[in-house]
């Protein structure tokens, strides 16, 4: 197969690559073959093979006008999460590309990316050099994480390169130690006024009254562990963080159209969300 390949385009990129691979000797071409075969055993199901066939997103299209595309995964079985991260990586990709070439730089119609459950998608290559470009494009990522711990245990130490360019956050509440501990110390401190008062009894009797200024934390990890769960902090690059109410969601105009609302909605979202 390759021998044909090589005959119609000596350069071709297989080519060059098989030629590489045959360089190997008899033990490491078999090593290298039992690991590829491991790699793509996931292939080996029918139903996977079919879906990675051909194209029906049209990725490349999400900017040119107004689209929603769902991509739902199971949030008990991790076994095909890497399908969702090779598709962020070629939505970002191929959008980038056609921002550059056909748009003079930014698409017409904004790509918003709500990544729910961002932990365990599985890693995005190069997420921290896509967050700090994918913004001038007219597209964005919303990360949502159950703990900011959990972007550091799958990025490691690009986590804090990928925090660094969001240009929001909003804490909903939670208890894990790191979180709590970065946000305090992000919210900064205020001052208070003490006073101290002093009485010493002898021959005579005399008084003491001293006044001072502290600094106190806005909010100590003990308050954000038990934090209001009708609140969340809401954090804007050049703003102070401040206090607000969770937004209530039934009070949407449209919240009659979710299957919350109304139950029949969830067989209707089936059939238009159905081939074709």
């Amino acid at each position: 197969m390759f021998d044909e390949l090589e005959a119609r385009s000596p350069n071709h990129f297989a080519v060059r690559q098989y030629k590489k691979y045959k360089l190997a000797a008899g033990k490491t071409a078999k090593s290298i073959l039992i690991s590829c075969g491991a790699r793509l055993a996931v292939f080996d199901i029918a139903e996977l093979r079919e879906i990675t066939s051909y194209d029906e997103l049209e990725l490349d299209t999400l900017g040119d006008r107004r689209t929603a595309l769902f991509l739902i995964m199971s949030d008990t079985d991790d076994s095909f999460n890497f399908l969702i991260s090779m598709c962020y990586t070629q939505l970002f990709n191929l959008l980038c590309e056609k921002a550059d070439d056909v748009y003079g730089g930014r698409l017409p119609v904004h790509v918003r990316c709500l990544i729910d459950e961002c932990a365990n998608i599985g890693q995005i290559p190069k997420l921290e050099k896509l967050v700090a470009t994918i913004r001038s494009r007219e597209i964005s990522a919303c990360l949502v994480l159950q703990a900011q711990s959990q972007l550091k245990a799958i990025y490691k130490d690009n986590a804090d390169t990928i925090i660094g360019n969001m240009d929001s956050s909003i804490f909903l509440g939670g208890k894990e130690p790191t979180t709590l501990k970065e946000l305090a110390a992000v919210l900064g401190k205020e001052t208070i006024d003490t006073y101290n008062t002093g009485e010493s009894r002898g021959r005579e009797t005399s008084h003491s009254l001293n006044y001072q200024k502290l600094g106190k934390e806005l909010m100590s990890q003990d308050e954000l562990a038990v934090m209001d769960g009708g609140k969340c902090i809401l954090q804007l690059r050049g703003v102070r963080p401040f206090l607000s109410d969770k937004y209530d969601i039934t009070q949407h105009p449209n919240y009659k159209y979710t299957a919350d609302a109304d139950p029949k909605m969830r067989s209707a979202l089936k059939i238009s969300c159905g081939p074709g």
